[in-house]
């Protein structure tokens, strides 16, 4: 089946979903109760699984996994828009697909368009390619946990403010909405400290030239959630001072993944 058709209804579903999200926000929505949740959620879903149909026929290539830098872009924001749906099922996480669903969209669309390649070939073994997954798990569950302390940092300054009216109120509650952050990074922490322990296994040469600037800010963004946590632990930081730290450990990660993967695949064709 050609990759067009189902790109579009993939496409489509990502930006319904987000839609009847970001629409059951509205004053008018709230009033009258709409039960959009359930069916969001199922659009989200089916663009994800449409969505997955075309990262299997572009990432398993004959010869390897073809892993160029928009194929990764896609398979990250797959990931998360999966990991979205499913933990909507039993947490109040929905709202976030207002800014997941889209990316989604955004990045199906930039691997159709700018086609790149970068093989892992035969060559590589079950234990890297076991990094290479844990890696993009955690990248996805870390950029949640970003988007989810954006979520946190508006709220809490309309609270503060004492403006909590728009979309704020259709938000669980801030101690609910801080329990879900820590819930996202504890998860990526340990995503990220298995990636970082495969890739000290089973990845060559961590600080060899094309690779030591990941390898440097990957264990910043490690050690910044882990004070993060240990601060949530030993002394109850909360609001924006886990936004902040949220932020920091995040950006560092985007930097280590995103941007050296940028720099070597996009600018120097490595």
């Amino acid at each position: 089946m050609p990759t067009a058709l189902i790109a579009i209804p993939a496409f489509a579903l990502y930006l319904v979903a987000a839609w009847l999200l970001a629409r059951r926000l509205g004053p008018r929505a709230r009033a009258r109760g709409a039960p959009v949740r359930w069916p969001a959620l199922a659009a989200g879903a089916g663009g994800a699984l449409l969505h997955g149909g075309i990262l299997y026929q572009n990432l398993l290539v004959h010869n390897g996994l073809d892993l160029g830098f928009f194929n990764a872009l896609s398979l990250v924001s797959w990931l998360m828009a999966l990991l979205v749906v499913l933990a909507s099922l039993g947490q109040p996480l929905e709202n976030l697909g207002i800014g997941v669903f889209p990316l989604a969209a955004l990045a199906l669309g930039l691997e159709l368009l700018f086609p790149a390649h970068h093989l892992l070939g035969p060559e590589a073994g079950p234990g890297l390619r076991l990094h290479v997954l844990v890696s993009l798990l955690s990248y996805s569950v870390l950029t949640i946990a970003a988007v989810q302390a954006i979520l946190l940092a508006i709220q809490n300054r309309h609270l503060r403010t004492r403006h909590p009216g728009g979309f704020i109120r259709a938000l669980p509650p801030l101690e609910t909405m801080e329990r879900l952050l820590f819930q996202l990074i504890g998860l990526g922490f340990v995503l990220q400290s298995a990636s970082l322990l495969t890739g000290w296994r089973y990845v060559e040469d961590l600080f060899a030239q094309h690779l030591v600037h990941k390898t440097v800010l990957s264990i910043t963004a490690w050690l910044v959630y882990a004070v993060l946590l240990a601060g949530r632990w030993r002394f109850g930081w909360r609001g924006r001072t886990a936004v902040r730290w949220t932020m920091a450990g995040f950006t560092a990660l985007l930097l280590a993944w995103l941007g050296s993967k940028w720099v070597l695949e996009i600018l120097l064709q490595r």
